[in-house]
């Protein structure tokens, strides 16, 4: 799987450095997927989700309380981003401390699933994020990737090839 790691510059604070990541031939993210995909029904949902995602990006930084965390594999942090007690929209992401988050997919999570293995949508997007994490967290292991200085930026090679 080909993949990049894009810097989402309309997020342009300096609390949270805020990416997504595009797919091999992929001309919008996968952040920008996930609005598209669900604008039409929850619209309040992905206005809130965005209001979040400045607020953590200019204010706040990626406070703990924002996610649910570990929803990947211990160590690789995948979590998913806290909207509305009600809200019916899971986002997924790869949280770097408090200062840098990898925005993903995601979808619609009914009420009457208790884990996202009973939800084909949620779980190819899980999944997906669990693999580029690895990837990702590979990289940084290798010092192919570092972070800047404020732990805002990824600093290298942000383009991965299947021969890797």
């Amino acid at each position: 799987m080909n993949f990049k790691l894009t810097k989402l510059h309309q997020f342009n604070g300096y609390k949270t450095g805020i990416y997504s990541i595009n797919l091999e031939n992929e001309q919008e993210t996968l952040f920008e997927r996930f609005l598209k995909e669900n604008i039409n029904s929850f619209k309040g949902e992905i206005i809130d989700i965005n209001s979040r995602i400045v607020t953590i990006n200019k204010k706040t930084g990626a406070r703990d309380q924002f996610f649910k965390l570990k929803e990947g594999n211990p160590g690789d942090g995948v979590c998913a981003l806290y909207d509305e007690p009600n809200s019916k929209l899971r986002l997924y992401c790869i949280k770097y401390g408090s200062t840098l988050i990898v925005l993903g997919g995601g979808g619609y999570k009914p009420k009457n699933i208790r884990t996202l293995q009973e939800n084909e949508k949620l779980k190819d997007e899980n999944y997906l994020l669990r693999k580029i994490s690895k990837r990702i967290t590979e990289r940084i292991k290798n010092k192919e990737i570092k972070f800047s200085e404020d732990g805002t930026e990824f600093l290298g090679n942000l383009e991965f090839e299947n021969d890797e």
